[in-house]
């Protein structure tokens, strides 16, 4: 949607316009122990856009707890949207029993109008019996959508 020059703009056409944010923040663990992606429980989140060609800037923050050390295996943290696991993610190295905050960031286009999910995932590197910990509370994704209608 464009404004003409000297157009009477509405509170609902600007409505259309402004990005809104989204937040969804871990409300449980998650323990990997392979290199299969799993969803982090509660970090997710289901909207509705109105328009085709929404973009989107996401952040996700991993809150990450190595259960065991290797100098080789790392804690992925990734996003899916709608499905689709996006290139990219934030890394922490087993190397210490130690528990740190990482984070990522990823922007995109949602080539359709409609119902879309973003949502955080986990896995390592490479498979480990005891593994690493995806640690609740401080585990969110935080995303703005900006769209044109």
């Amino acid at each position: 949607m464009g404004f003409l020059a000297g157009q009477i703009v509405t509170a609902g056409q600007l409505d259309r316009i402004q990005p809104v944010p989204y937040e969804a923040v871990a409300n449980g663990s998650l323990t990997s122990t392979t290199t299969t992606e799993t969803d982090i429980p509660g970090a997710s989140v289901t909207f509705t856009t109105k328009a085709a060609n929404a973009t989107f800037q996401a952040t996700g923050t991993f809150d990450c707890e190595p259960l065991a050390v290797s100098s080789t295996i790392m804690m992925l943290g990734k996003l899916n949207v709608d499905g689709t696991g996006q290139s990219g993610g934030a890394v922490h190295r087993m190397n210490q029993l130690d528990r740190d905050t990482v984070s990522r960031t990823w922007t995109g286009v949602l080539p359709a109008a409609g119902s879309h999910t973003l949502k955080l995932r986990g896995n390592l590197s490479a498979n480990l019996a005891v593994g690493g910990r995806f640690q609740t509370g401080d585990t969110k994704l935080q995303f703005t959508i900006t769209e044109v209608v």
